[in-house]
């Protein structure tokens, strides 16, 4: 353990197991706790940023990922509902109070009337556009204790994380499937 991680919140966590069960292995707190912890205060601070913009973390995903879609700023609801990693359901309840507020257009397909088209407004693009400044600004912010080596070694780690997250996915899917009643 760091020295630095003595006095903080799992550290503590850690070490009240290890008094408790010493037998059990809980080093994966080292890693989950921290991520954790840091997941739930970098979404408390983003949230405060994306509501003085009246806009939310949902809203500003669908938004964004449209913004990404130059020149035409549209995508499929198919394309948004993969890039912003939700259900199609949960994707038309998104796109229905972007709609009701002016920030995007649907559209059906002239050719075939089950694609469906989500495109940017104006309206749509200047918000995104002034939240995404002050996101990134943020972001930086956020990260400032960190040095760029530090940065990079990080995000190349927590890929590596990620790619072990869904091949245990994978696993439990698998699993699923082969546990099925016949």
């Amino acid at each position: 353990m760091a020295e630095s991680d003595r006095a903080d919140g799992v550290g503590e966590i850690i070490r009240q197991w290890a008094r408790t069960r010493p037998e059990l292995d809980v080093s994966a707190l080292e890693i989950f706790g921290r991520l954790h912890r840091s997941f739930l205060l970098y979404r408390a601070q983003i949230n405060e940023l994306f509501e003085r913009f009246g806009t939310n973390e949902a809203g500003f995903d669908v938004l964004a990922c449209l913004r990404r879609a130059e020149p035409t700023f549209r995508r499929t609801a198919g394309e948004l509902a993969k890039q912003t990693l939700v259900t199609t359901g949960g994707l038309t309840m998104r796109v229905n109070r972007l709609e009701e507020a002016g920030l995007v257009l649907r559209e059906r397909d002239d050719i075939d009337s089950r694609v469906v088209y989500v495109t940017l407004t104006g309206a749509g693009r200047k918000l995104v556009d002034a939240v995404s400044d002050a996101h990134f600004a943020e972001l930086a912010r956020m990260q400032g204790g960190l040095g760029g080596g530090q940065r990079e070694q990080l995000a190349d780690l927590l890929s590596v994380l990620e790619g072990s997250l869904q091949a245990a996915a994978s696993e439990n899917t698998a699993k699923s499937a082969g546990a099925a009643p016949a």
